[in-house]
């Protein structure tokens, strides 16, 4: 399995391979540490990297990279509306909404957790595996708030 994550002491973006032979995730800065329990799991039930039961499932594509691609179908077919072509308008959106179908059912899915934000892959993910849910998102965005808060409260007084 390989995890993408962000070390919890230095921020940095660490990319690893867990497998029977190395069960350990350390950060590149060698800041943090951490030993993986049931490293050949196919399906964690919780995250590897921070132990939350809370993960999601979502296709593995580069975020930036659909949204450039939406950016560039709305670009061209306004230019093609500007110019008073409609059938070419809807012809190029029709063309990159059959690309993100194709993408859609071609590209895997990843396990992502709410908490650090860690994506597991490649993962074998059931149909029951829920997708992102904003009510489980915000509980943990909330919690992190607080525990930033309370860490700086406890740090400024003491």
């Amino acid at each position: 399995m390989l995890l993408t994550y962000r070390c919890p002491i230095c921020g940095l973006t660490n990319r690893q391979r867990i497998d029977d032979e190395n069960s350990t995730l350390a950060c590149a800065n060698r800041d943090w540490q951490r030993n993986v329990s049931h490293a050949g799991a196919d399906q964690p039930a919780n995250c590897q990297i921070c132990g939350c039961g809370d993960l999601w499932r979502q296709k593995d594509f580069p975020q930036r990279v659909g949204v450039m691609f939406v950016a560039t179908g709305a670009i061209l077919s306004t230019i093609a509306w500007y110019y008073m072509y409609p059938l070419v308008a809807i012809g190029v959106l029709l063309f990159f909404a059959a690309i993100d179908l194709v993408l859609y059912v071609v590209m895997p899915d990843v396990l992502v957790c709410y908490r650090c934000g860690g994506r597991h892959r490649p993962a074998k993910i059931d149909d029951d595996t829920p997708r992102f849910d904003l009510e489980v998102n915000e509980r943990y965005r909330q919690e992190k708030i607080r525990l930033e808060e309370s860490l700086k409260a406890g740090g400024g007084s003491g």
